[in-house]
């Protein structure tokens, strides 16, 4: 036991202002969530905050979780790593807000929604919500484990812990946060959260640039000279993922999917009075979320200039721990704290909320027990949090083999997002009646899309394998997908949302259809 207990014992390399600096950024976290999460009555005031969070808040909270962990190790990252073309994804990123605003929240004040995948129960049937709300928890553990596993490789370095104890002690913090305060803690934290974001973000911009030599206009020149402050790519290639054909189409897709089709930010957008504070709050968002994003991927630059100009300071062994690399060895106390909360704050935020209001409001009271009353579902959901952090803790640690995380987290995202996506856009843009059929169109375009991604991977190995098997119509299908697997991961959501929306619409008359009674 002493020694389980010694194995967190905090690095060296953290001062006493450090800790300072931390214990307070952490300590406010559970002030706010007991200030503002304490008296939770039913579900409605654990997964809605009652309709009463205000509009500015709940903006600041949706930054908070559209930019998390990954923002802020793996921005920086690519900045260092490459130059500025993820910026290239905002674009996209922000028209779908738009569209989301006015196409996607109307529907979902109209039902008078606690999950958005009850939109889907009225719209077709109980089988599509229970597909969307399994497809959810899919897209929803897999992207927030690699967040979860970004935020707790930083805060390993920093703090000199291993990923496993990092892991332990940040599932256990929070699960207690959000099954106490609910989404009324997760809303409000998540402003305080953003305000941490900006804060430690222009502490480092500014370090930097008093440390590098030569001055503001001269470290832009020599950026810029080295091809750092590329943003766009207007090449004509499909291949490419990063172009800003395949960049955008992506951040449209995948904004809508996440916008307006993930519980965890909807959720966000959920807690406010009316339709029009909603729309308000997630329109604010583009314009609180660009600063923060080009604050971040001016540090990656400025942290490849500093190297550049101070070849004596060690480099990380990999570009995803630039960032915690750098903050261990150069920054000085206080500042050090400071990012080392961001970091943390970034880890805290996890979708443990949603993912409980979604198992209630999608499976576990219309399918699981239909006659539960409110303290008994408000129970089960403080439940829920706990298993759902449990798993996701799995999940983080499995995704220590991977590398790039932040490219890694939007393609993994991307395969089952489309399908989730697909079926919304029937919903909302047709009047086509569909139940069972959604379900076979979600799954088809889900194993179709993860096909082409791990295809794109392997190509030779794969072909090989199925000339051995002798399979002459695997044959003709790999020949039919081979020159799709060639196409960057970018234009998987693409294909996935076309694919579900058009398979849906095409076989969902037909699935559910009556069976005709057998003759007599």
């Amino acid at each position: 036991m002493l020694e389980f207990l010694e194995s967190f014992k905090i690095s060296g390399t953290l001062t006493r202002w450090d800790l300072v600096v931390l214990v307070v950024s952490v300590g406010l976290l559970f002030v706010i969530a007991y200030v503002f999460g304490r008296g939770e009555k039913d579900t409605r005031d654990f997964f809605l905050g009652a309709r009463r969070i205000p509009a500015a808040v709940a903006c600041l909270s949706f930054v908070a979780t559209e930019i998390s962990a990954v923002t802020i190790i793996g921005v920086p990252a690519r900045a260092y790593a490459e130059d500025w073309r993820y910026l290239q994804f905002f674009i996209g990123s922000s028209v779908a807000k738009v569209v989301v605003a006015f196409l996607f929240i109307p529907v979902f004040f109209k039902y008078n929604c606690t999950s958005i995948y009850e939109f889907l129960r009225h719209r077709f049937g109980p089988a599509t919500q229970y597909a969307g709300s399994v497809f959810f928890f899919i897209t929803r553990l897999l992207g927030s484990g690699l967040r979860l596993y970004a935020a707790c490789m930083a805060i390993s370095v920093i703090l000199g812990w291993k990923l496993p104890q990092t892991l332990l002690a940040f599932t256990v913090v929070t699960i207690v946060f959000i099954a106490f305060g609910g989404v009324k803690a997760v809303v409000w934290n998540g402003a305080y959260q953003a305000c941490v974001f900006y804060l430690a973000g222009a502490a480092v911009v500014a370090y930097l640039l008093l440390h590098l030599r030569g001055g503001a206009e001269s470290v832009w020149r020599a950026a810029a000279d080295a091809g750092r402050l590329n943003v766009f790519d207007f090449r004509a290639n499909l291949w490419d993922p990063k172009t800003f054909w395949g960049a955008n189409a992506n951040a449209f897709f995948v904004g809508l999917a996440i916008f307006g089709a993930d519980q965890e930010l909807v959720q966000r957008l959920l807690t406010v009075r009316t339709r029009s504070s909603s729309q308000k709050a997630i329109l604010g968002t583009i314009a609180f979320g660009f600063p923060l994003v080009c604050t971040y991927l001016l540090i990656g630059t400025l942290l490849f200039l500093f190297y550049h100009q101070n070849p004596q300071v060690a480099l990380p062994g990999r570009s995803d721990e630039v960032i915690s690399h750098f903050v261990v060895k150069v920054l000085p106390e206080g500042i050090r704290g400071l990012v080392l909360a961001a970091i943390i704050l970034a880890s805290i935020d996890s979708p443990l909320s949603s993912l409980s209001s979604s198992f209630v409001s999608d499976i576990y009271r219309p399918l699981i027990n239909k006659s539960a009353g409110e303290r008994h579902c408000l129970w089960i959901s403080r439940a829920a949090v706990v298993f759902f952090g449990v798993v996701l803790a799995v999940v983080a640690y499995l995704s220590k083999t991977v590398d790039a995380v932040l490219w890694s987290a939007l393609e993994i995202m991307s395969i089952p997002a489309g399908s989730i996506l697909g079926v919304f856009l029937l919903g909302i843009l047709t009047r086509r009646r569909a139940n069972r059929g959604n379900v076979v169109a979600m799954v088809v375009s889900a194993l179709a899309m993860t096909a082409l991604s791990l295809l794109s991977k392997g190509q030779a190995e794969v072909q090989f394998k199925i000339i051995r098997l002798g399979w002459d119509w695997l044959i003709l299908v790999w020949a039919i997908l081979k020159p799709l697997t060639n196409i960057g991961w970018t234009w998987l959501i693409v294909f996935g949302t076309i694919s579900t929306f058009l398979i849906g619409l095409a076989i969902g008359p037909a699935m559910d259809r009556p069976l005709p009674e057998a003759k007599r």
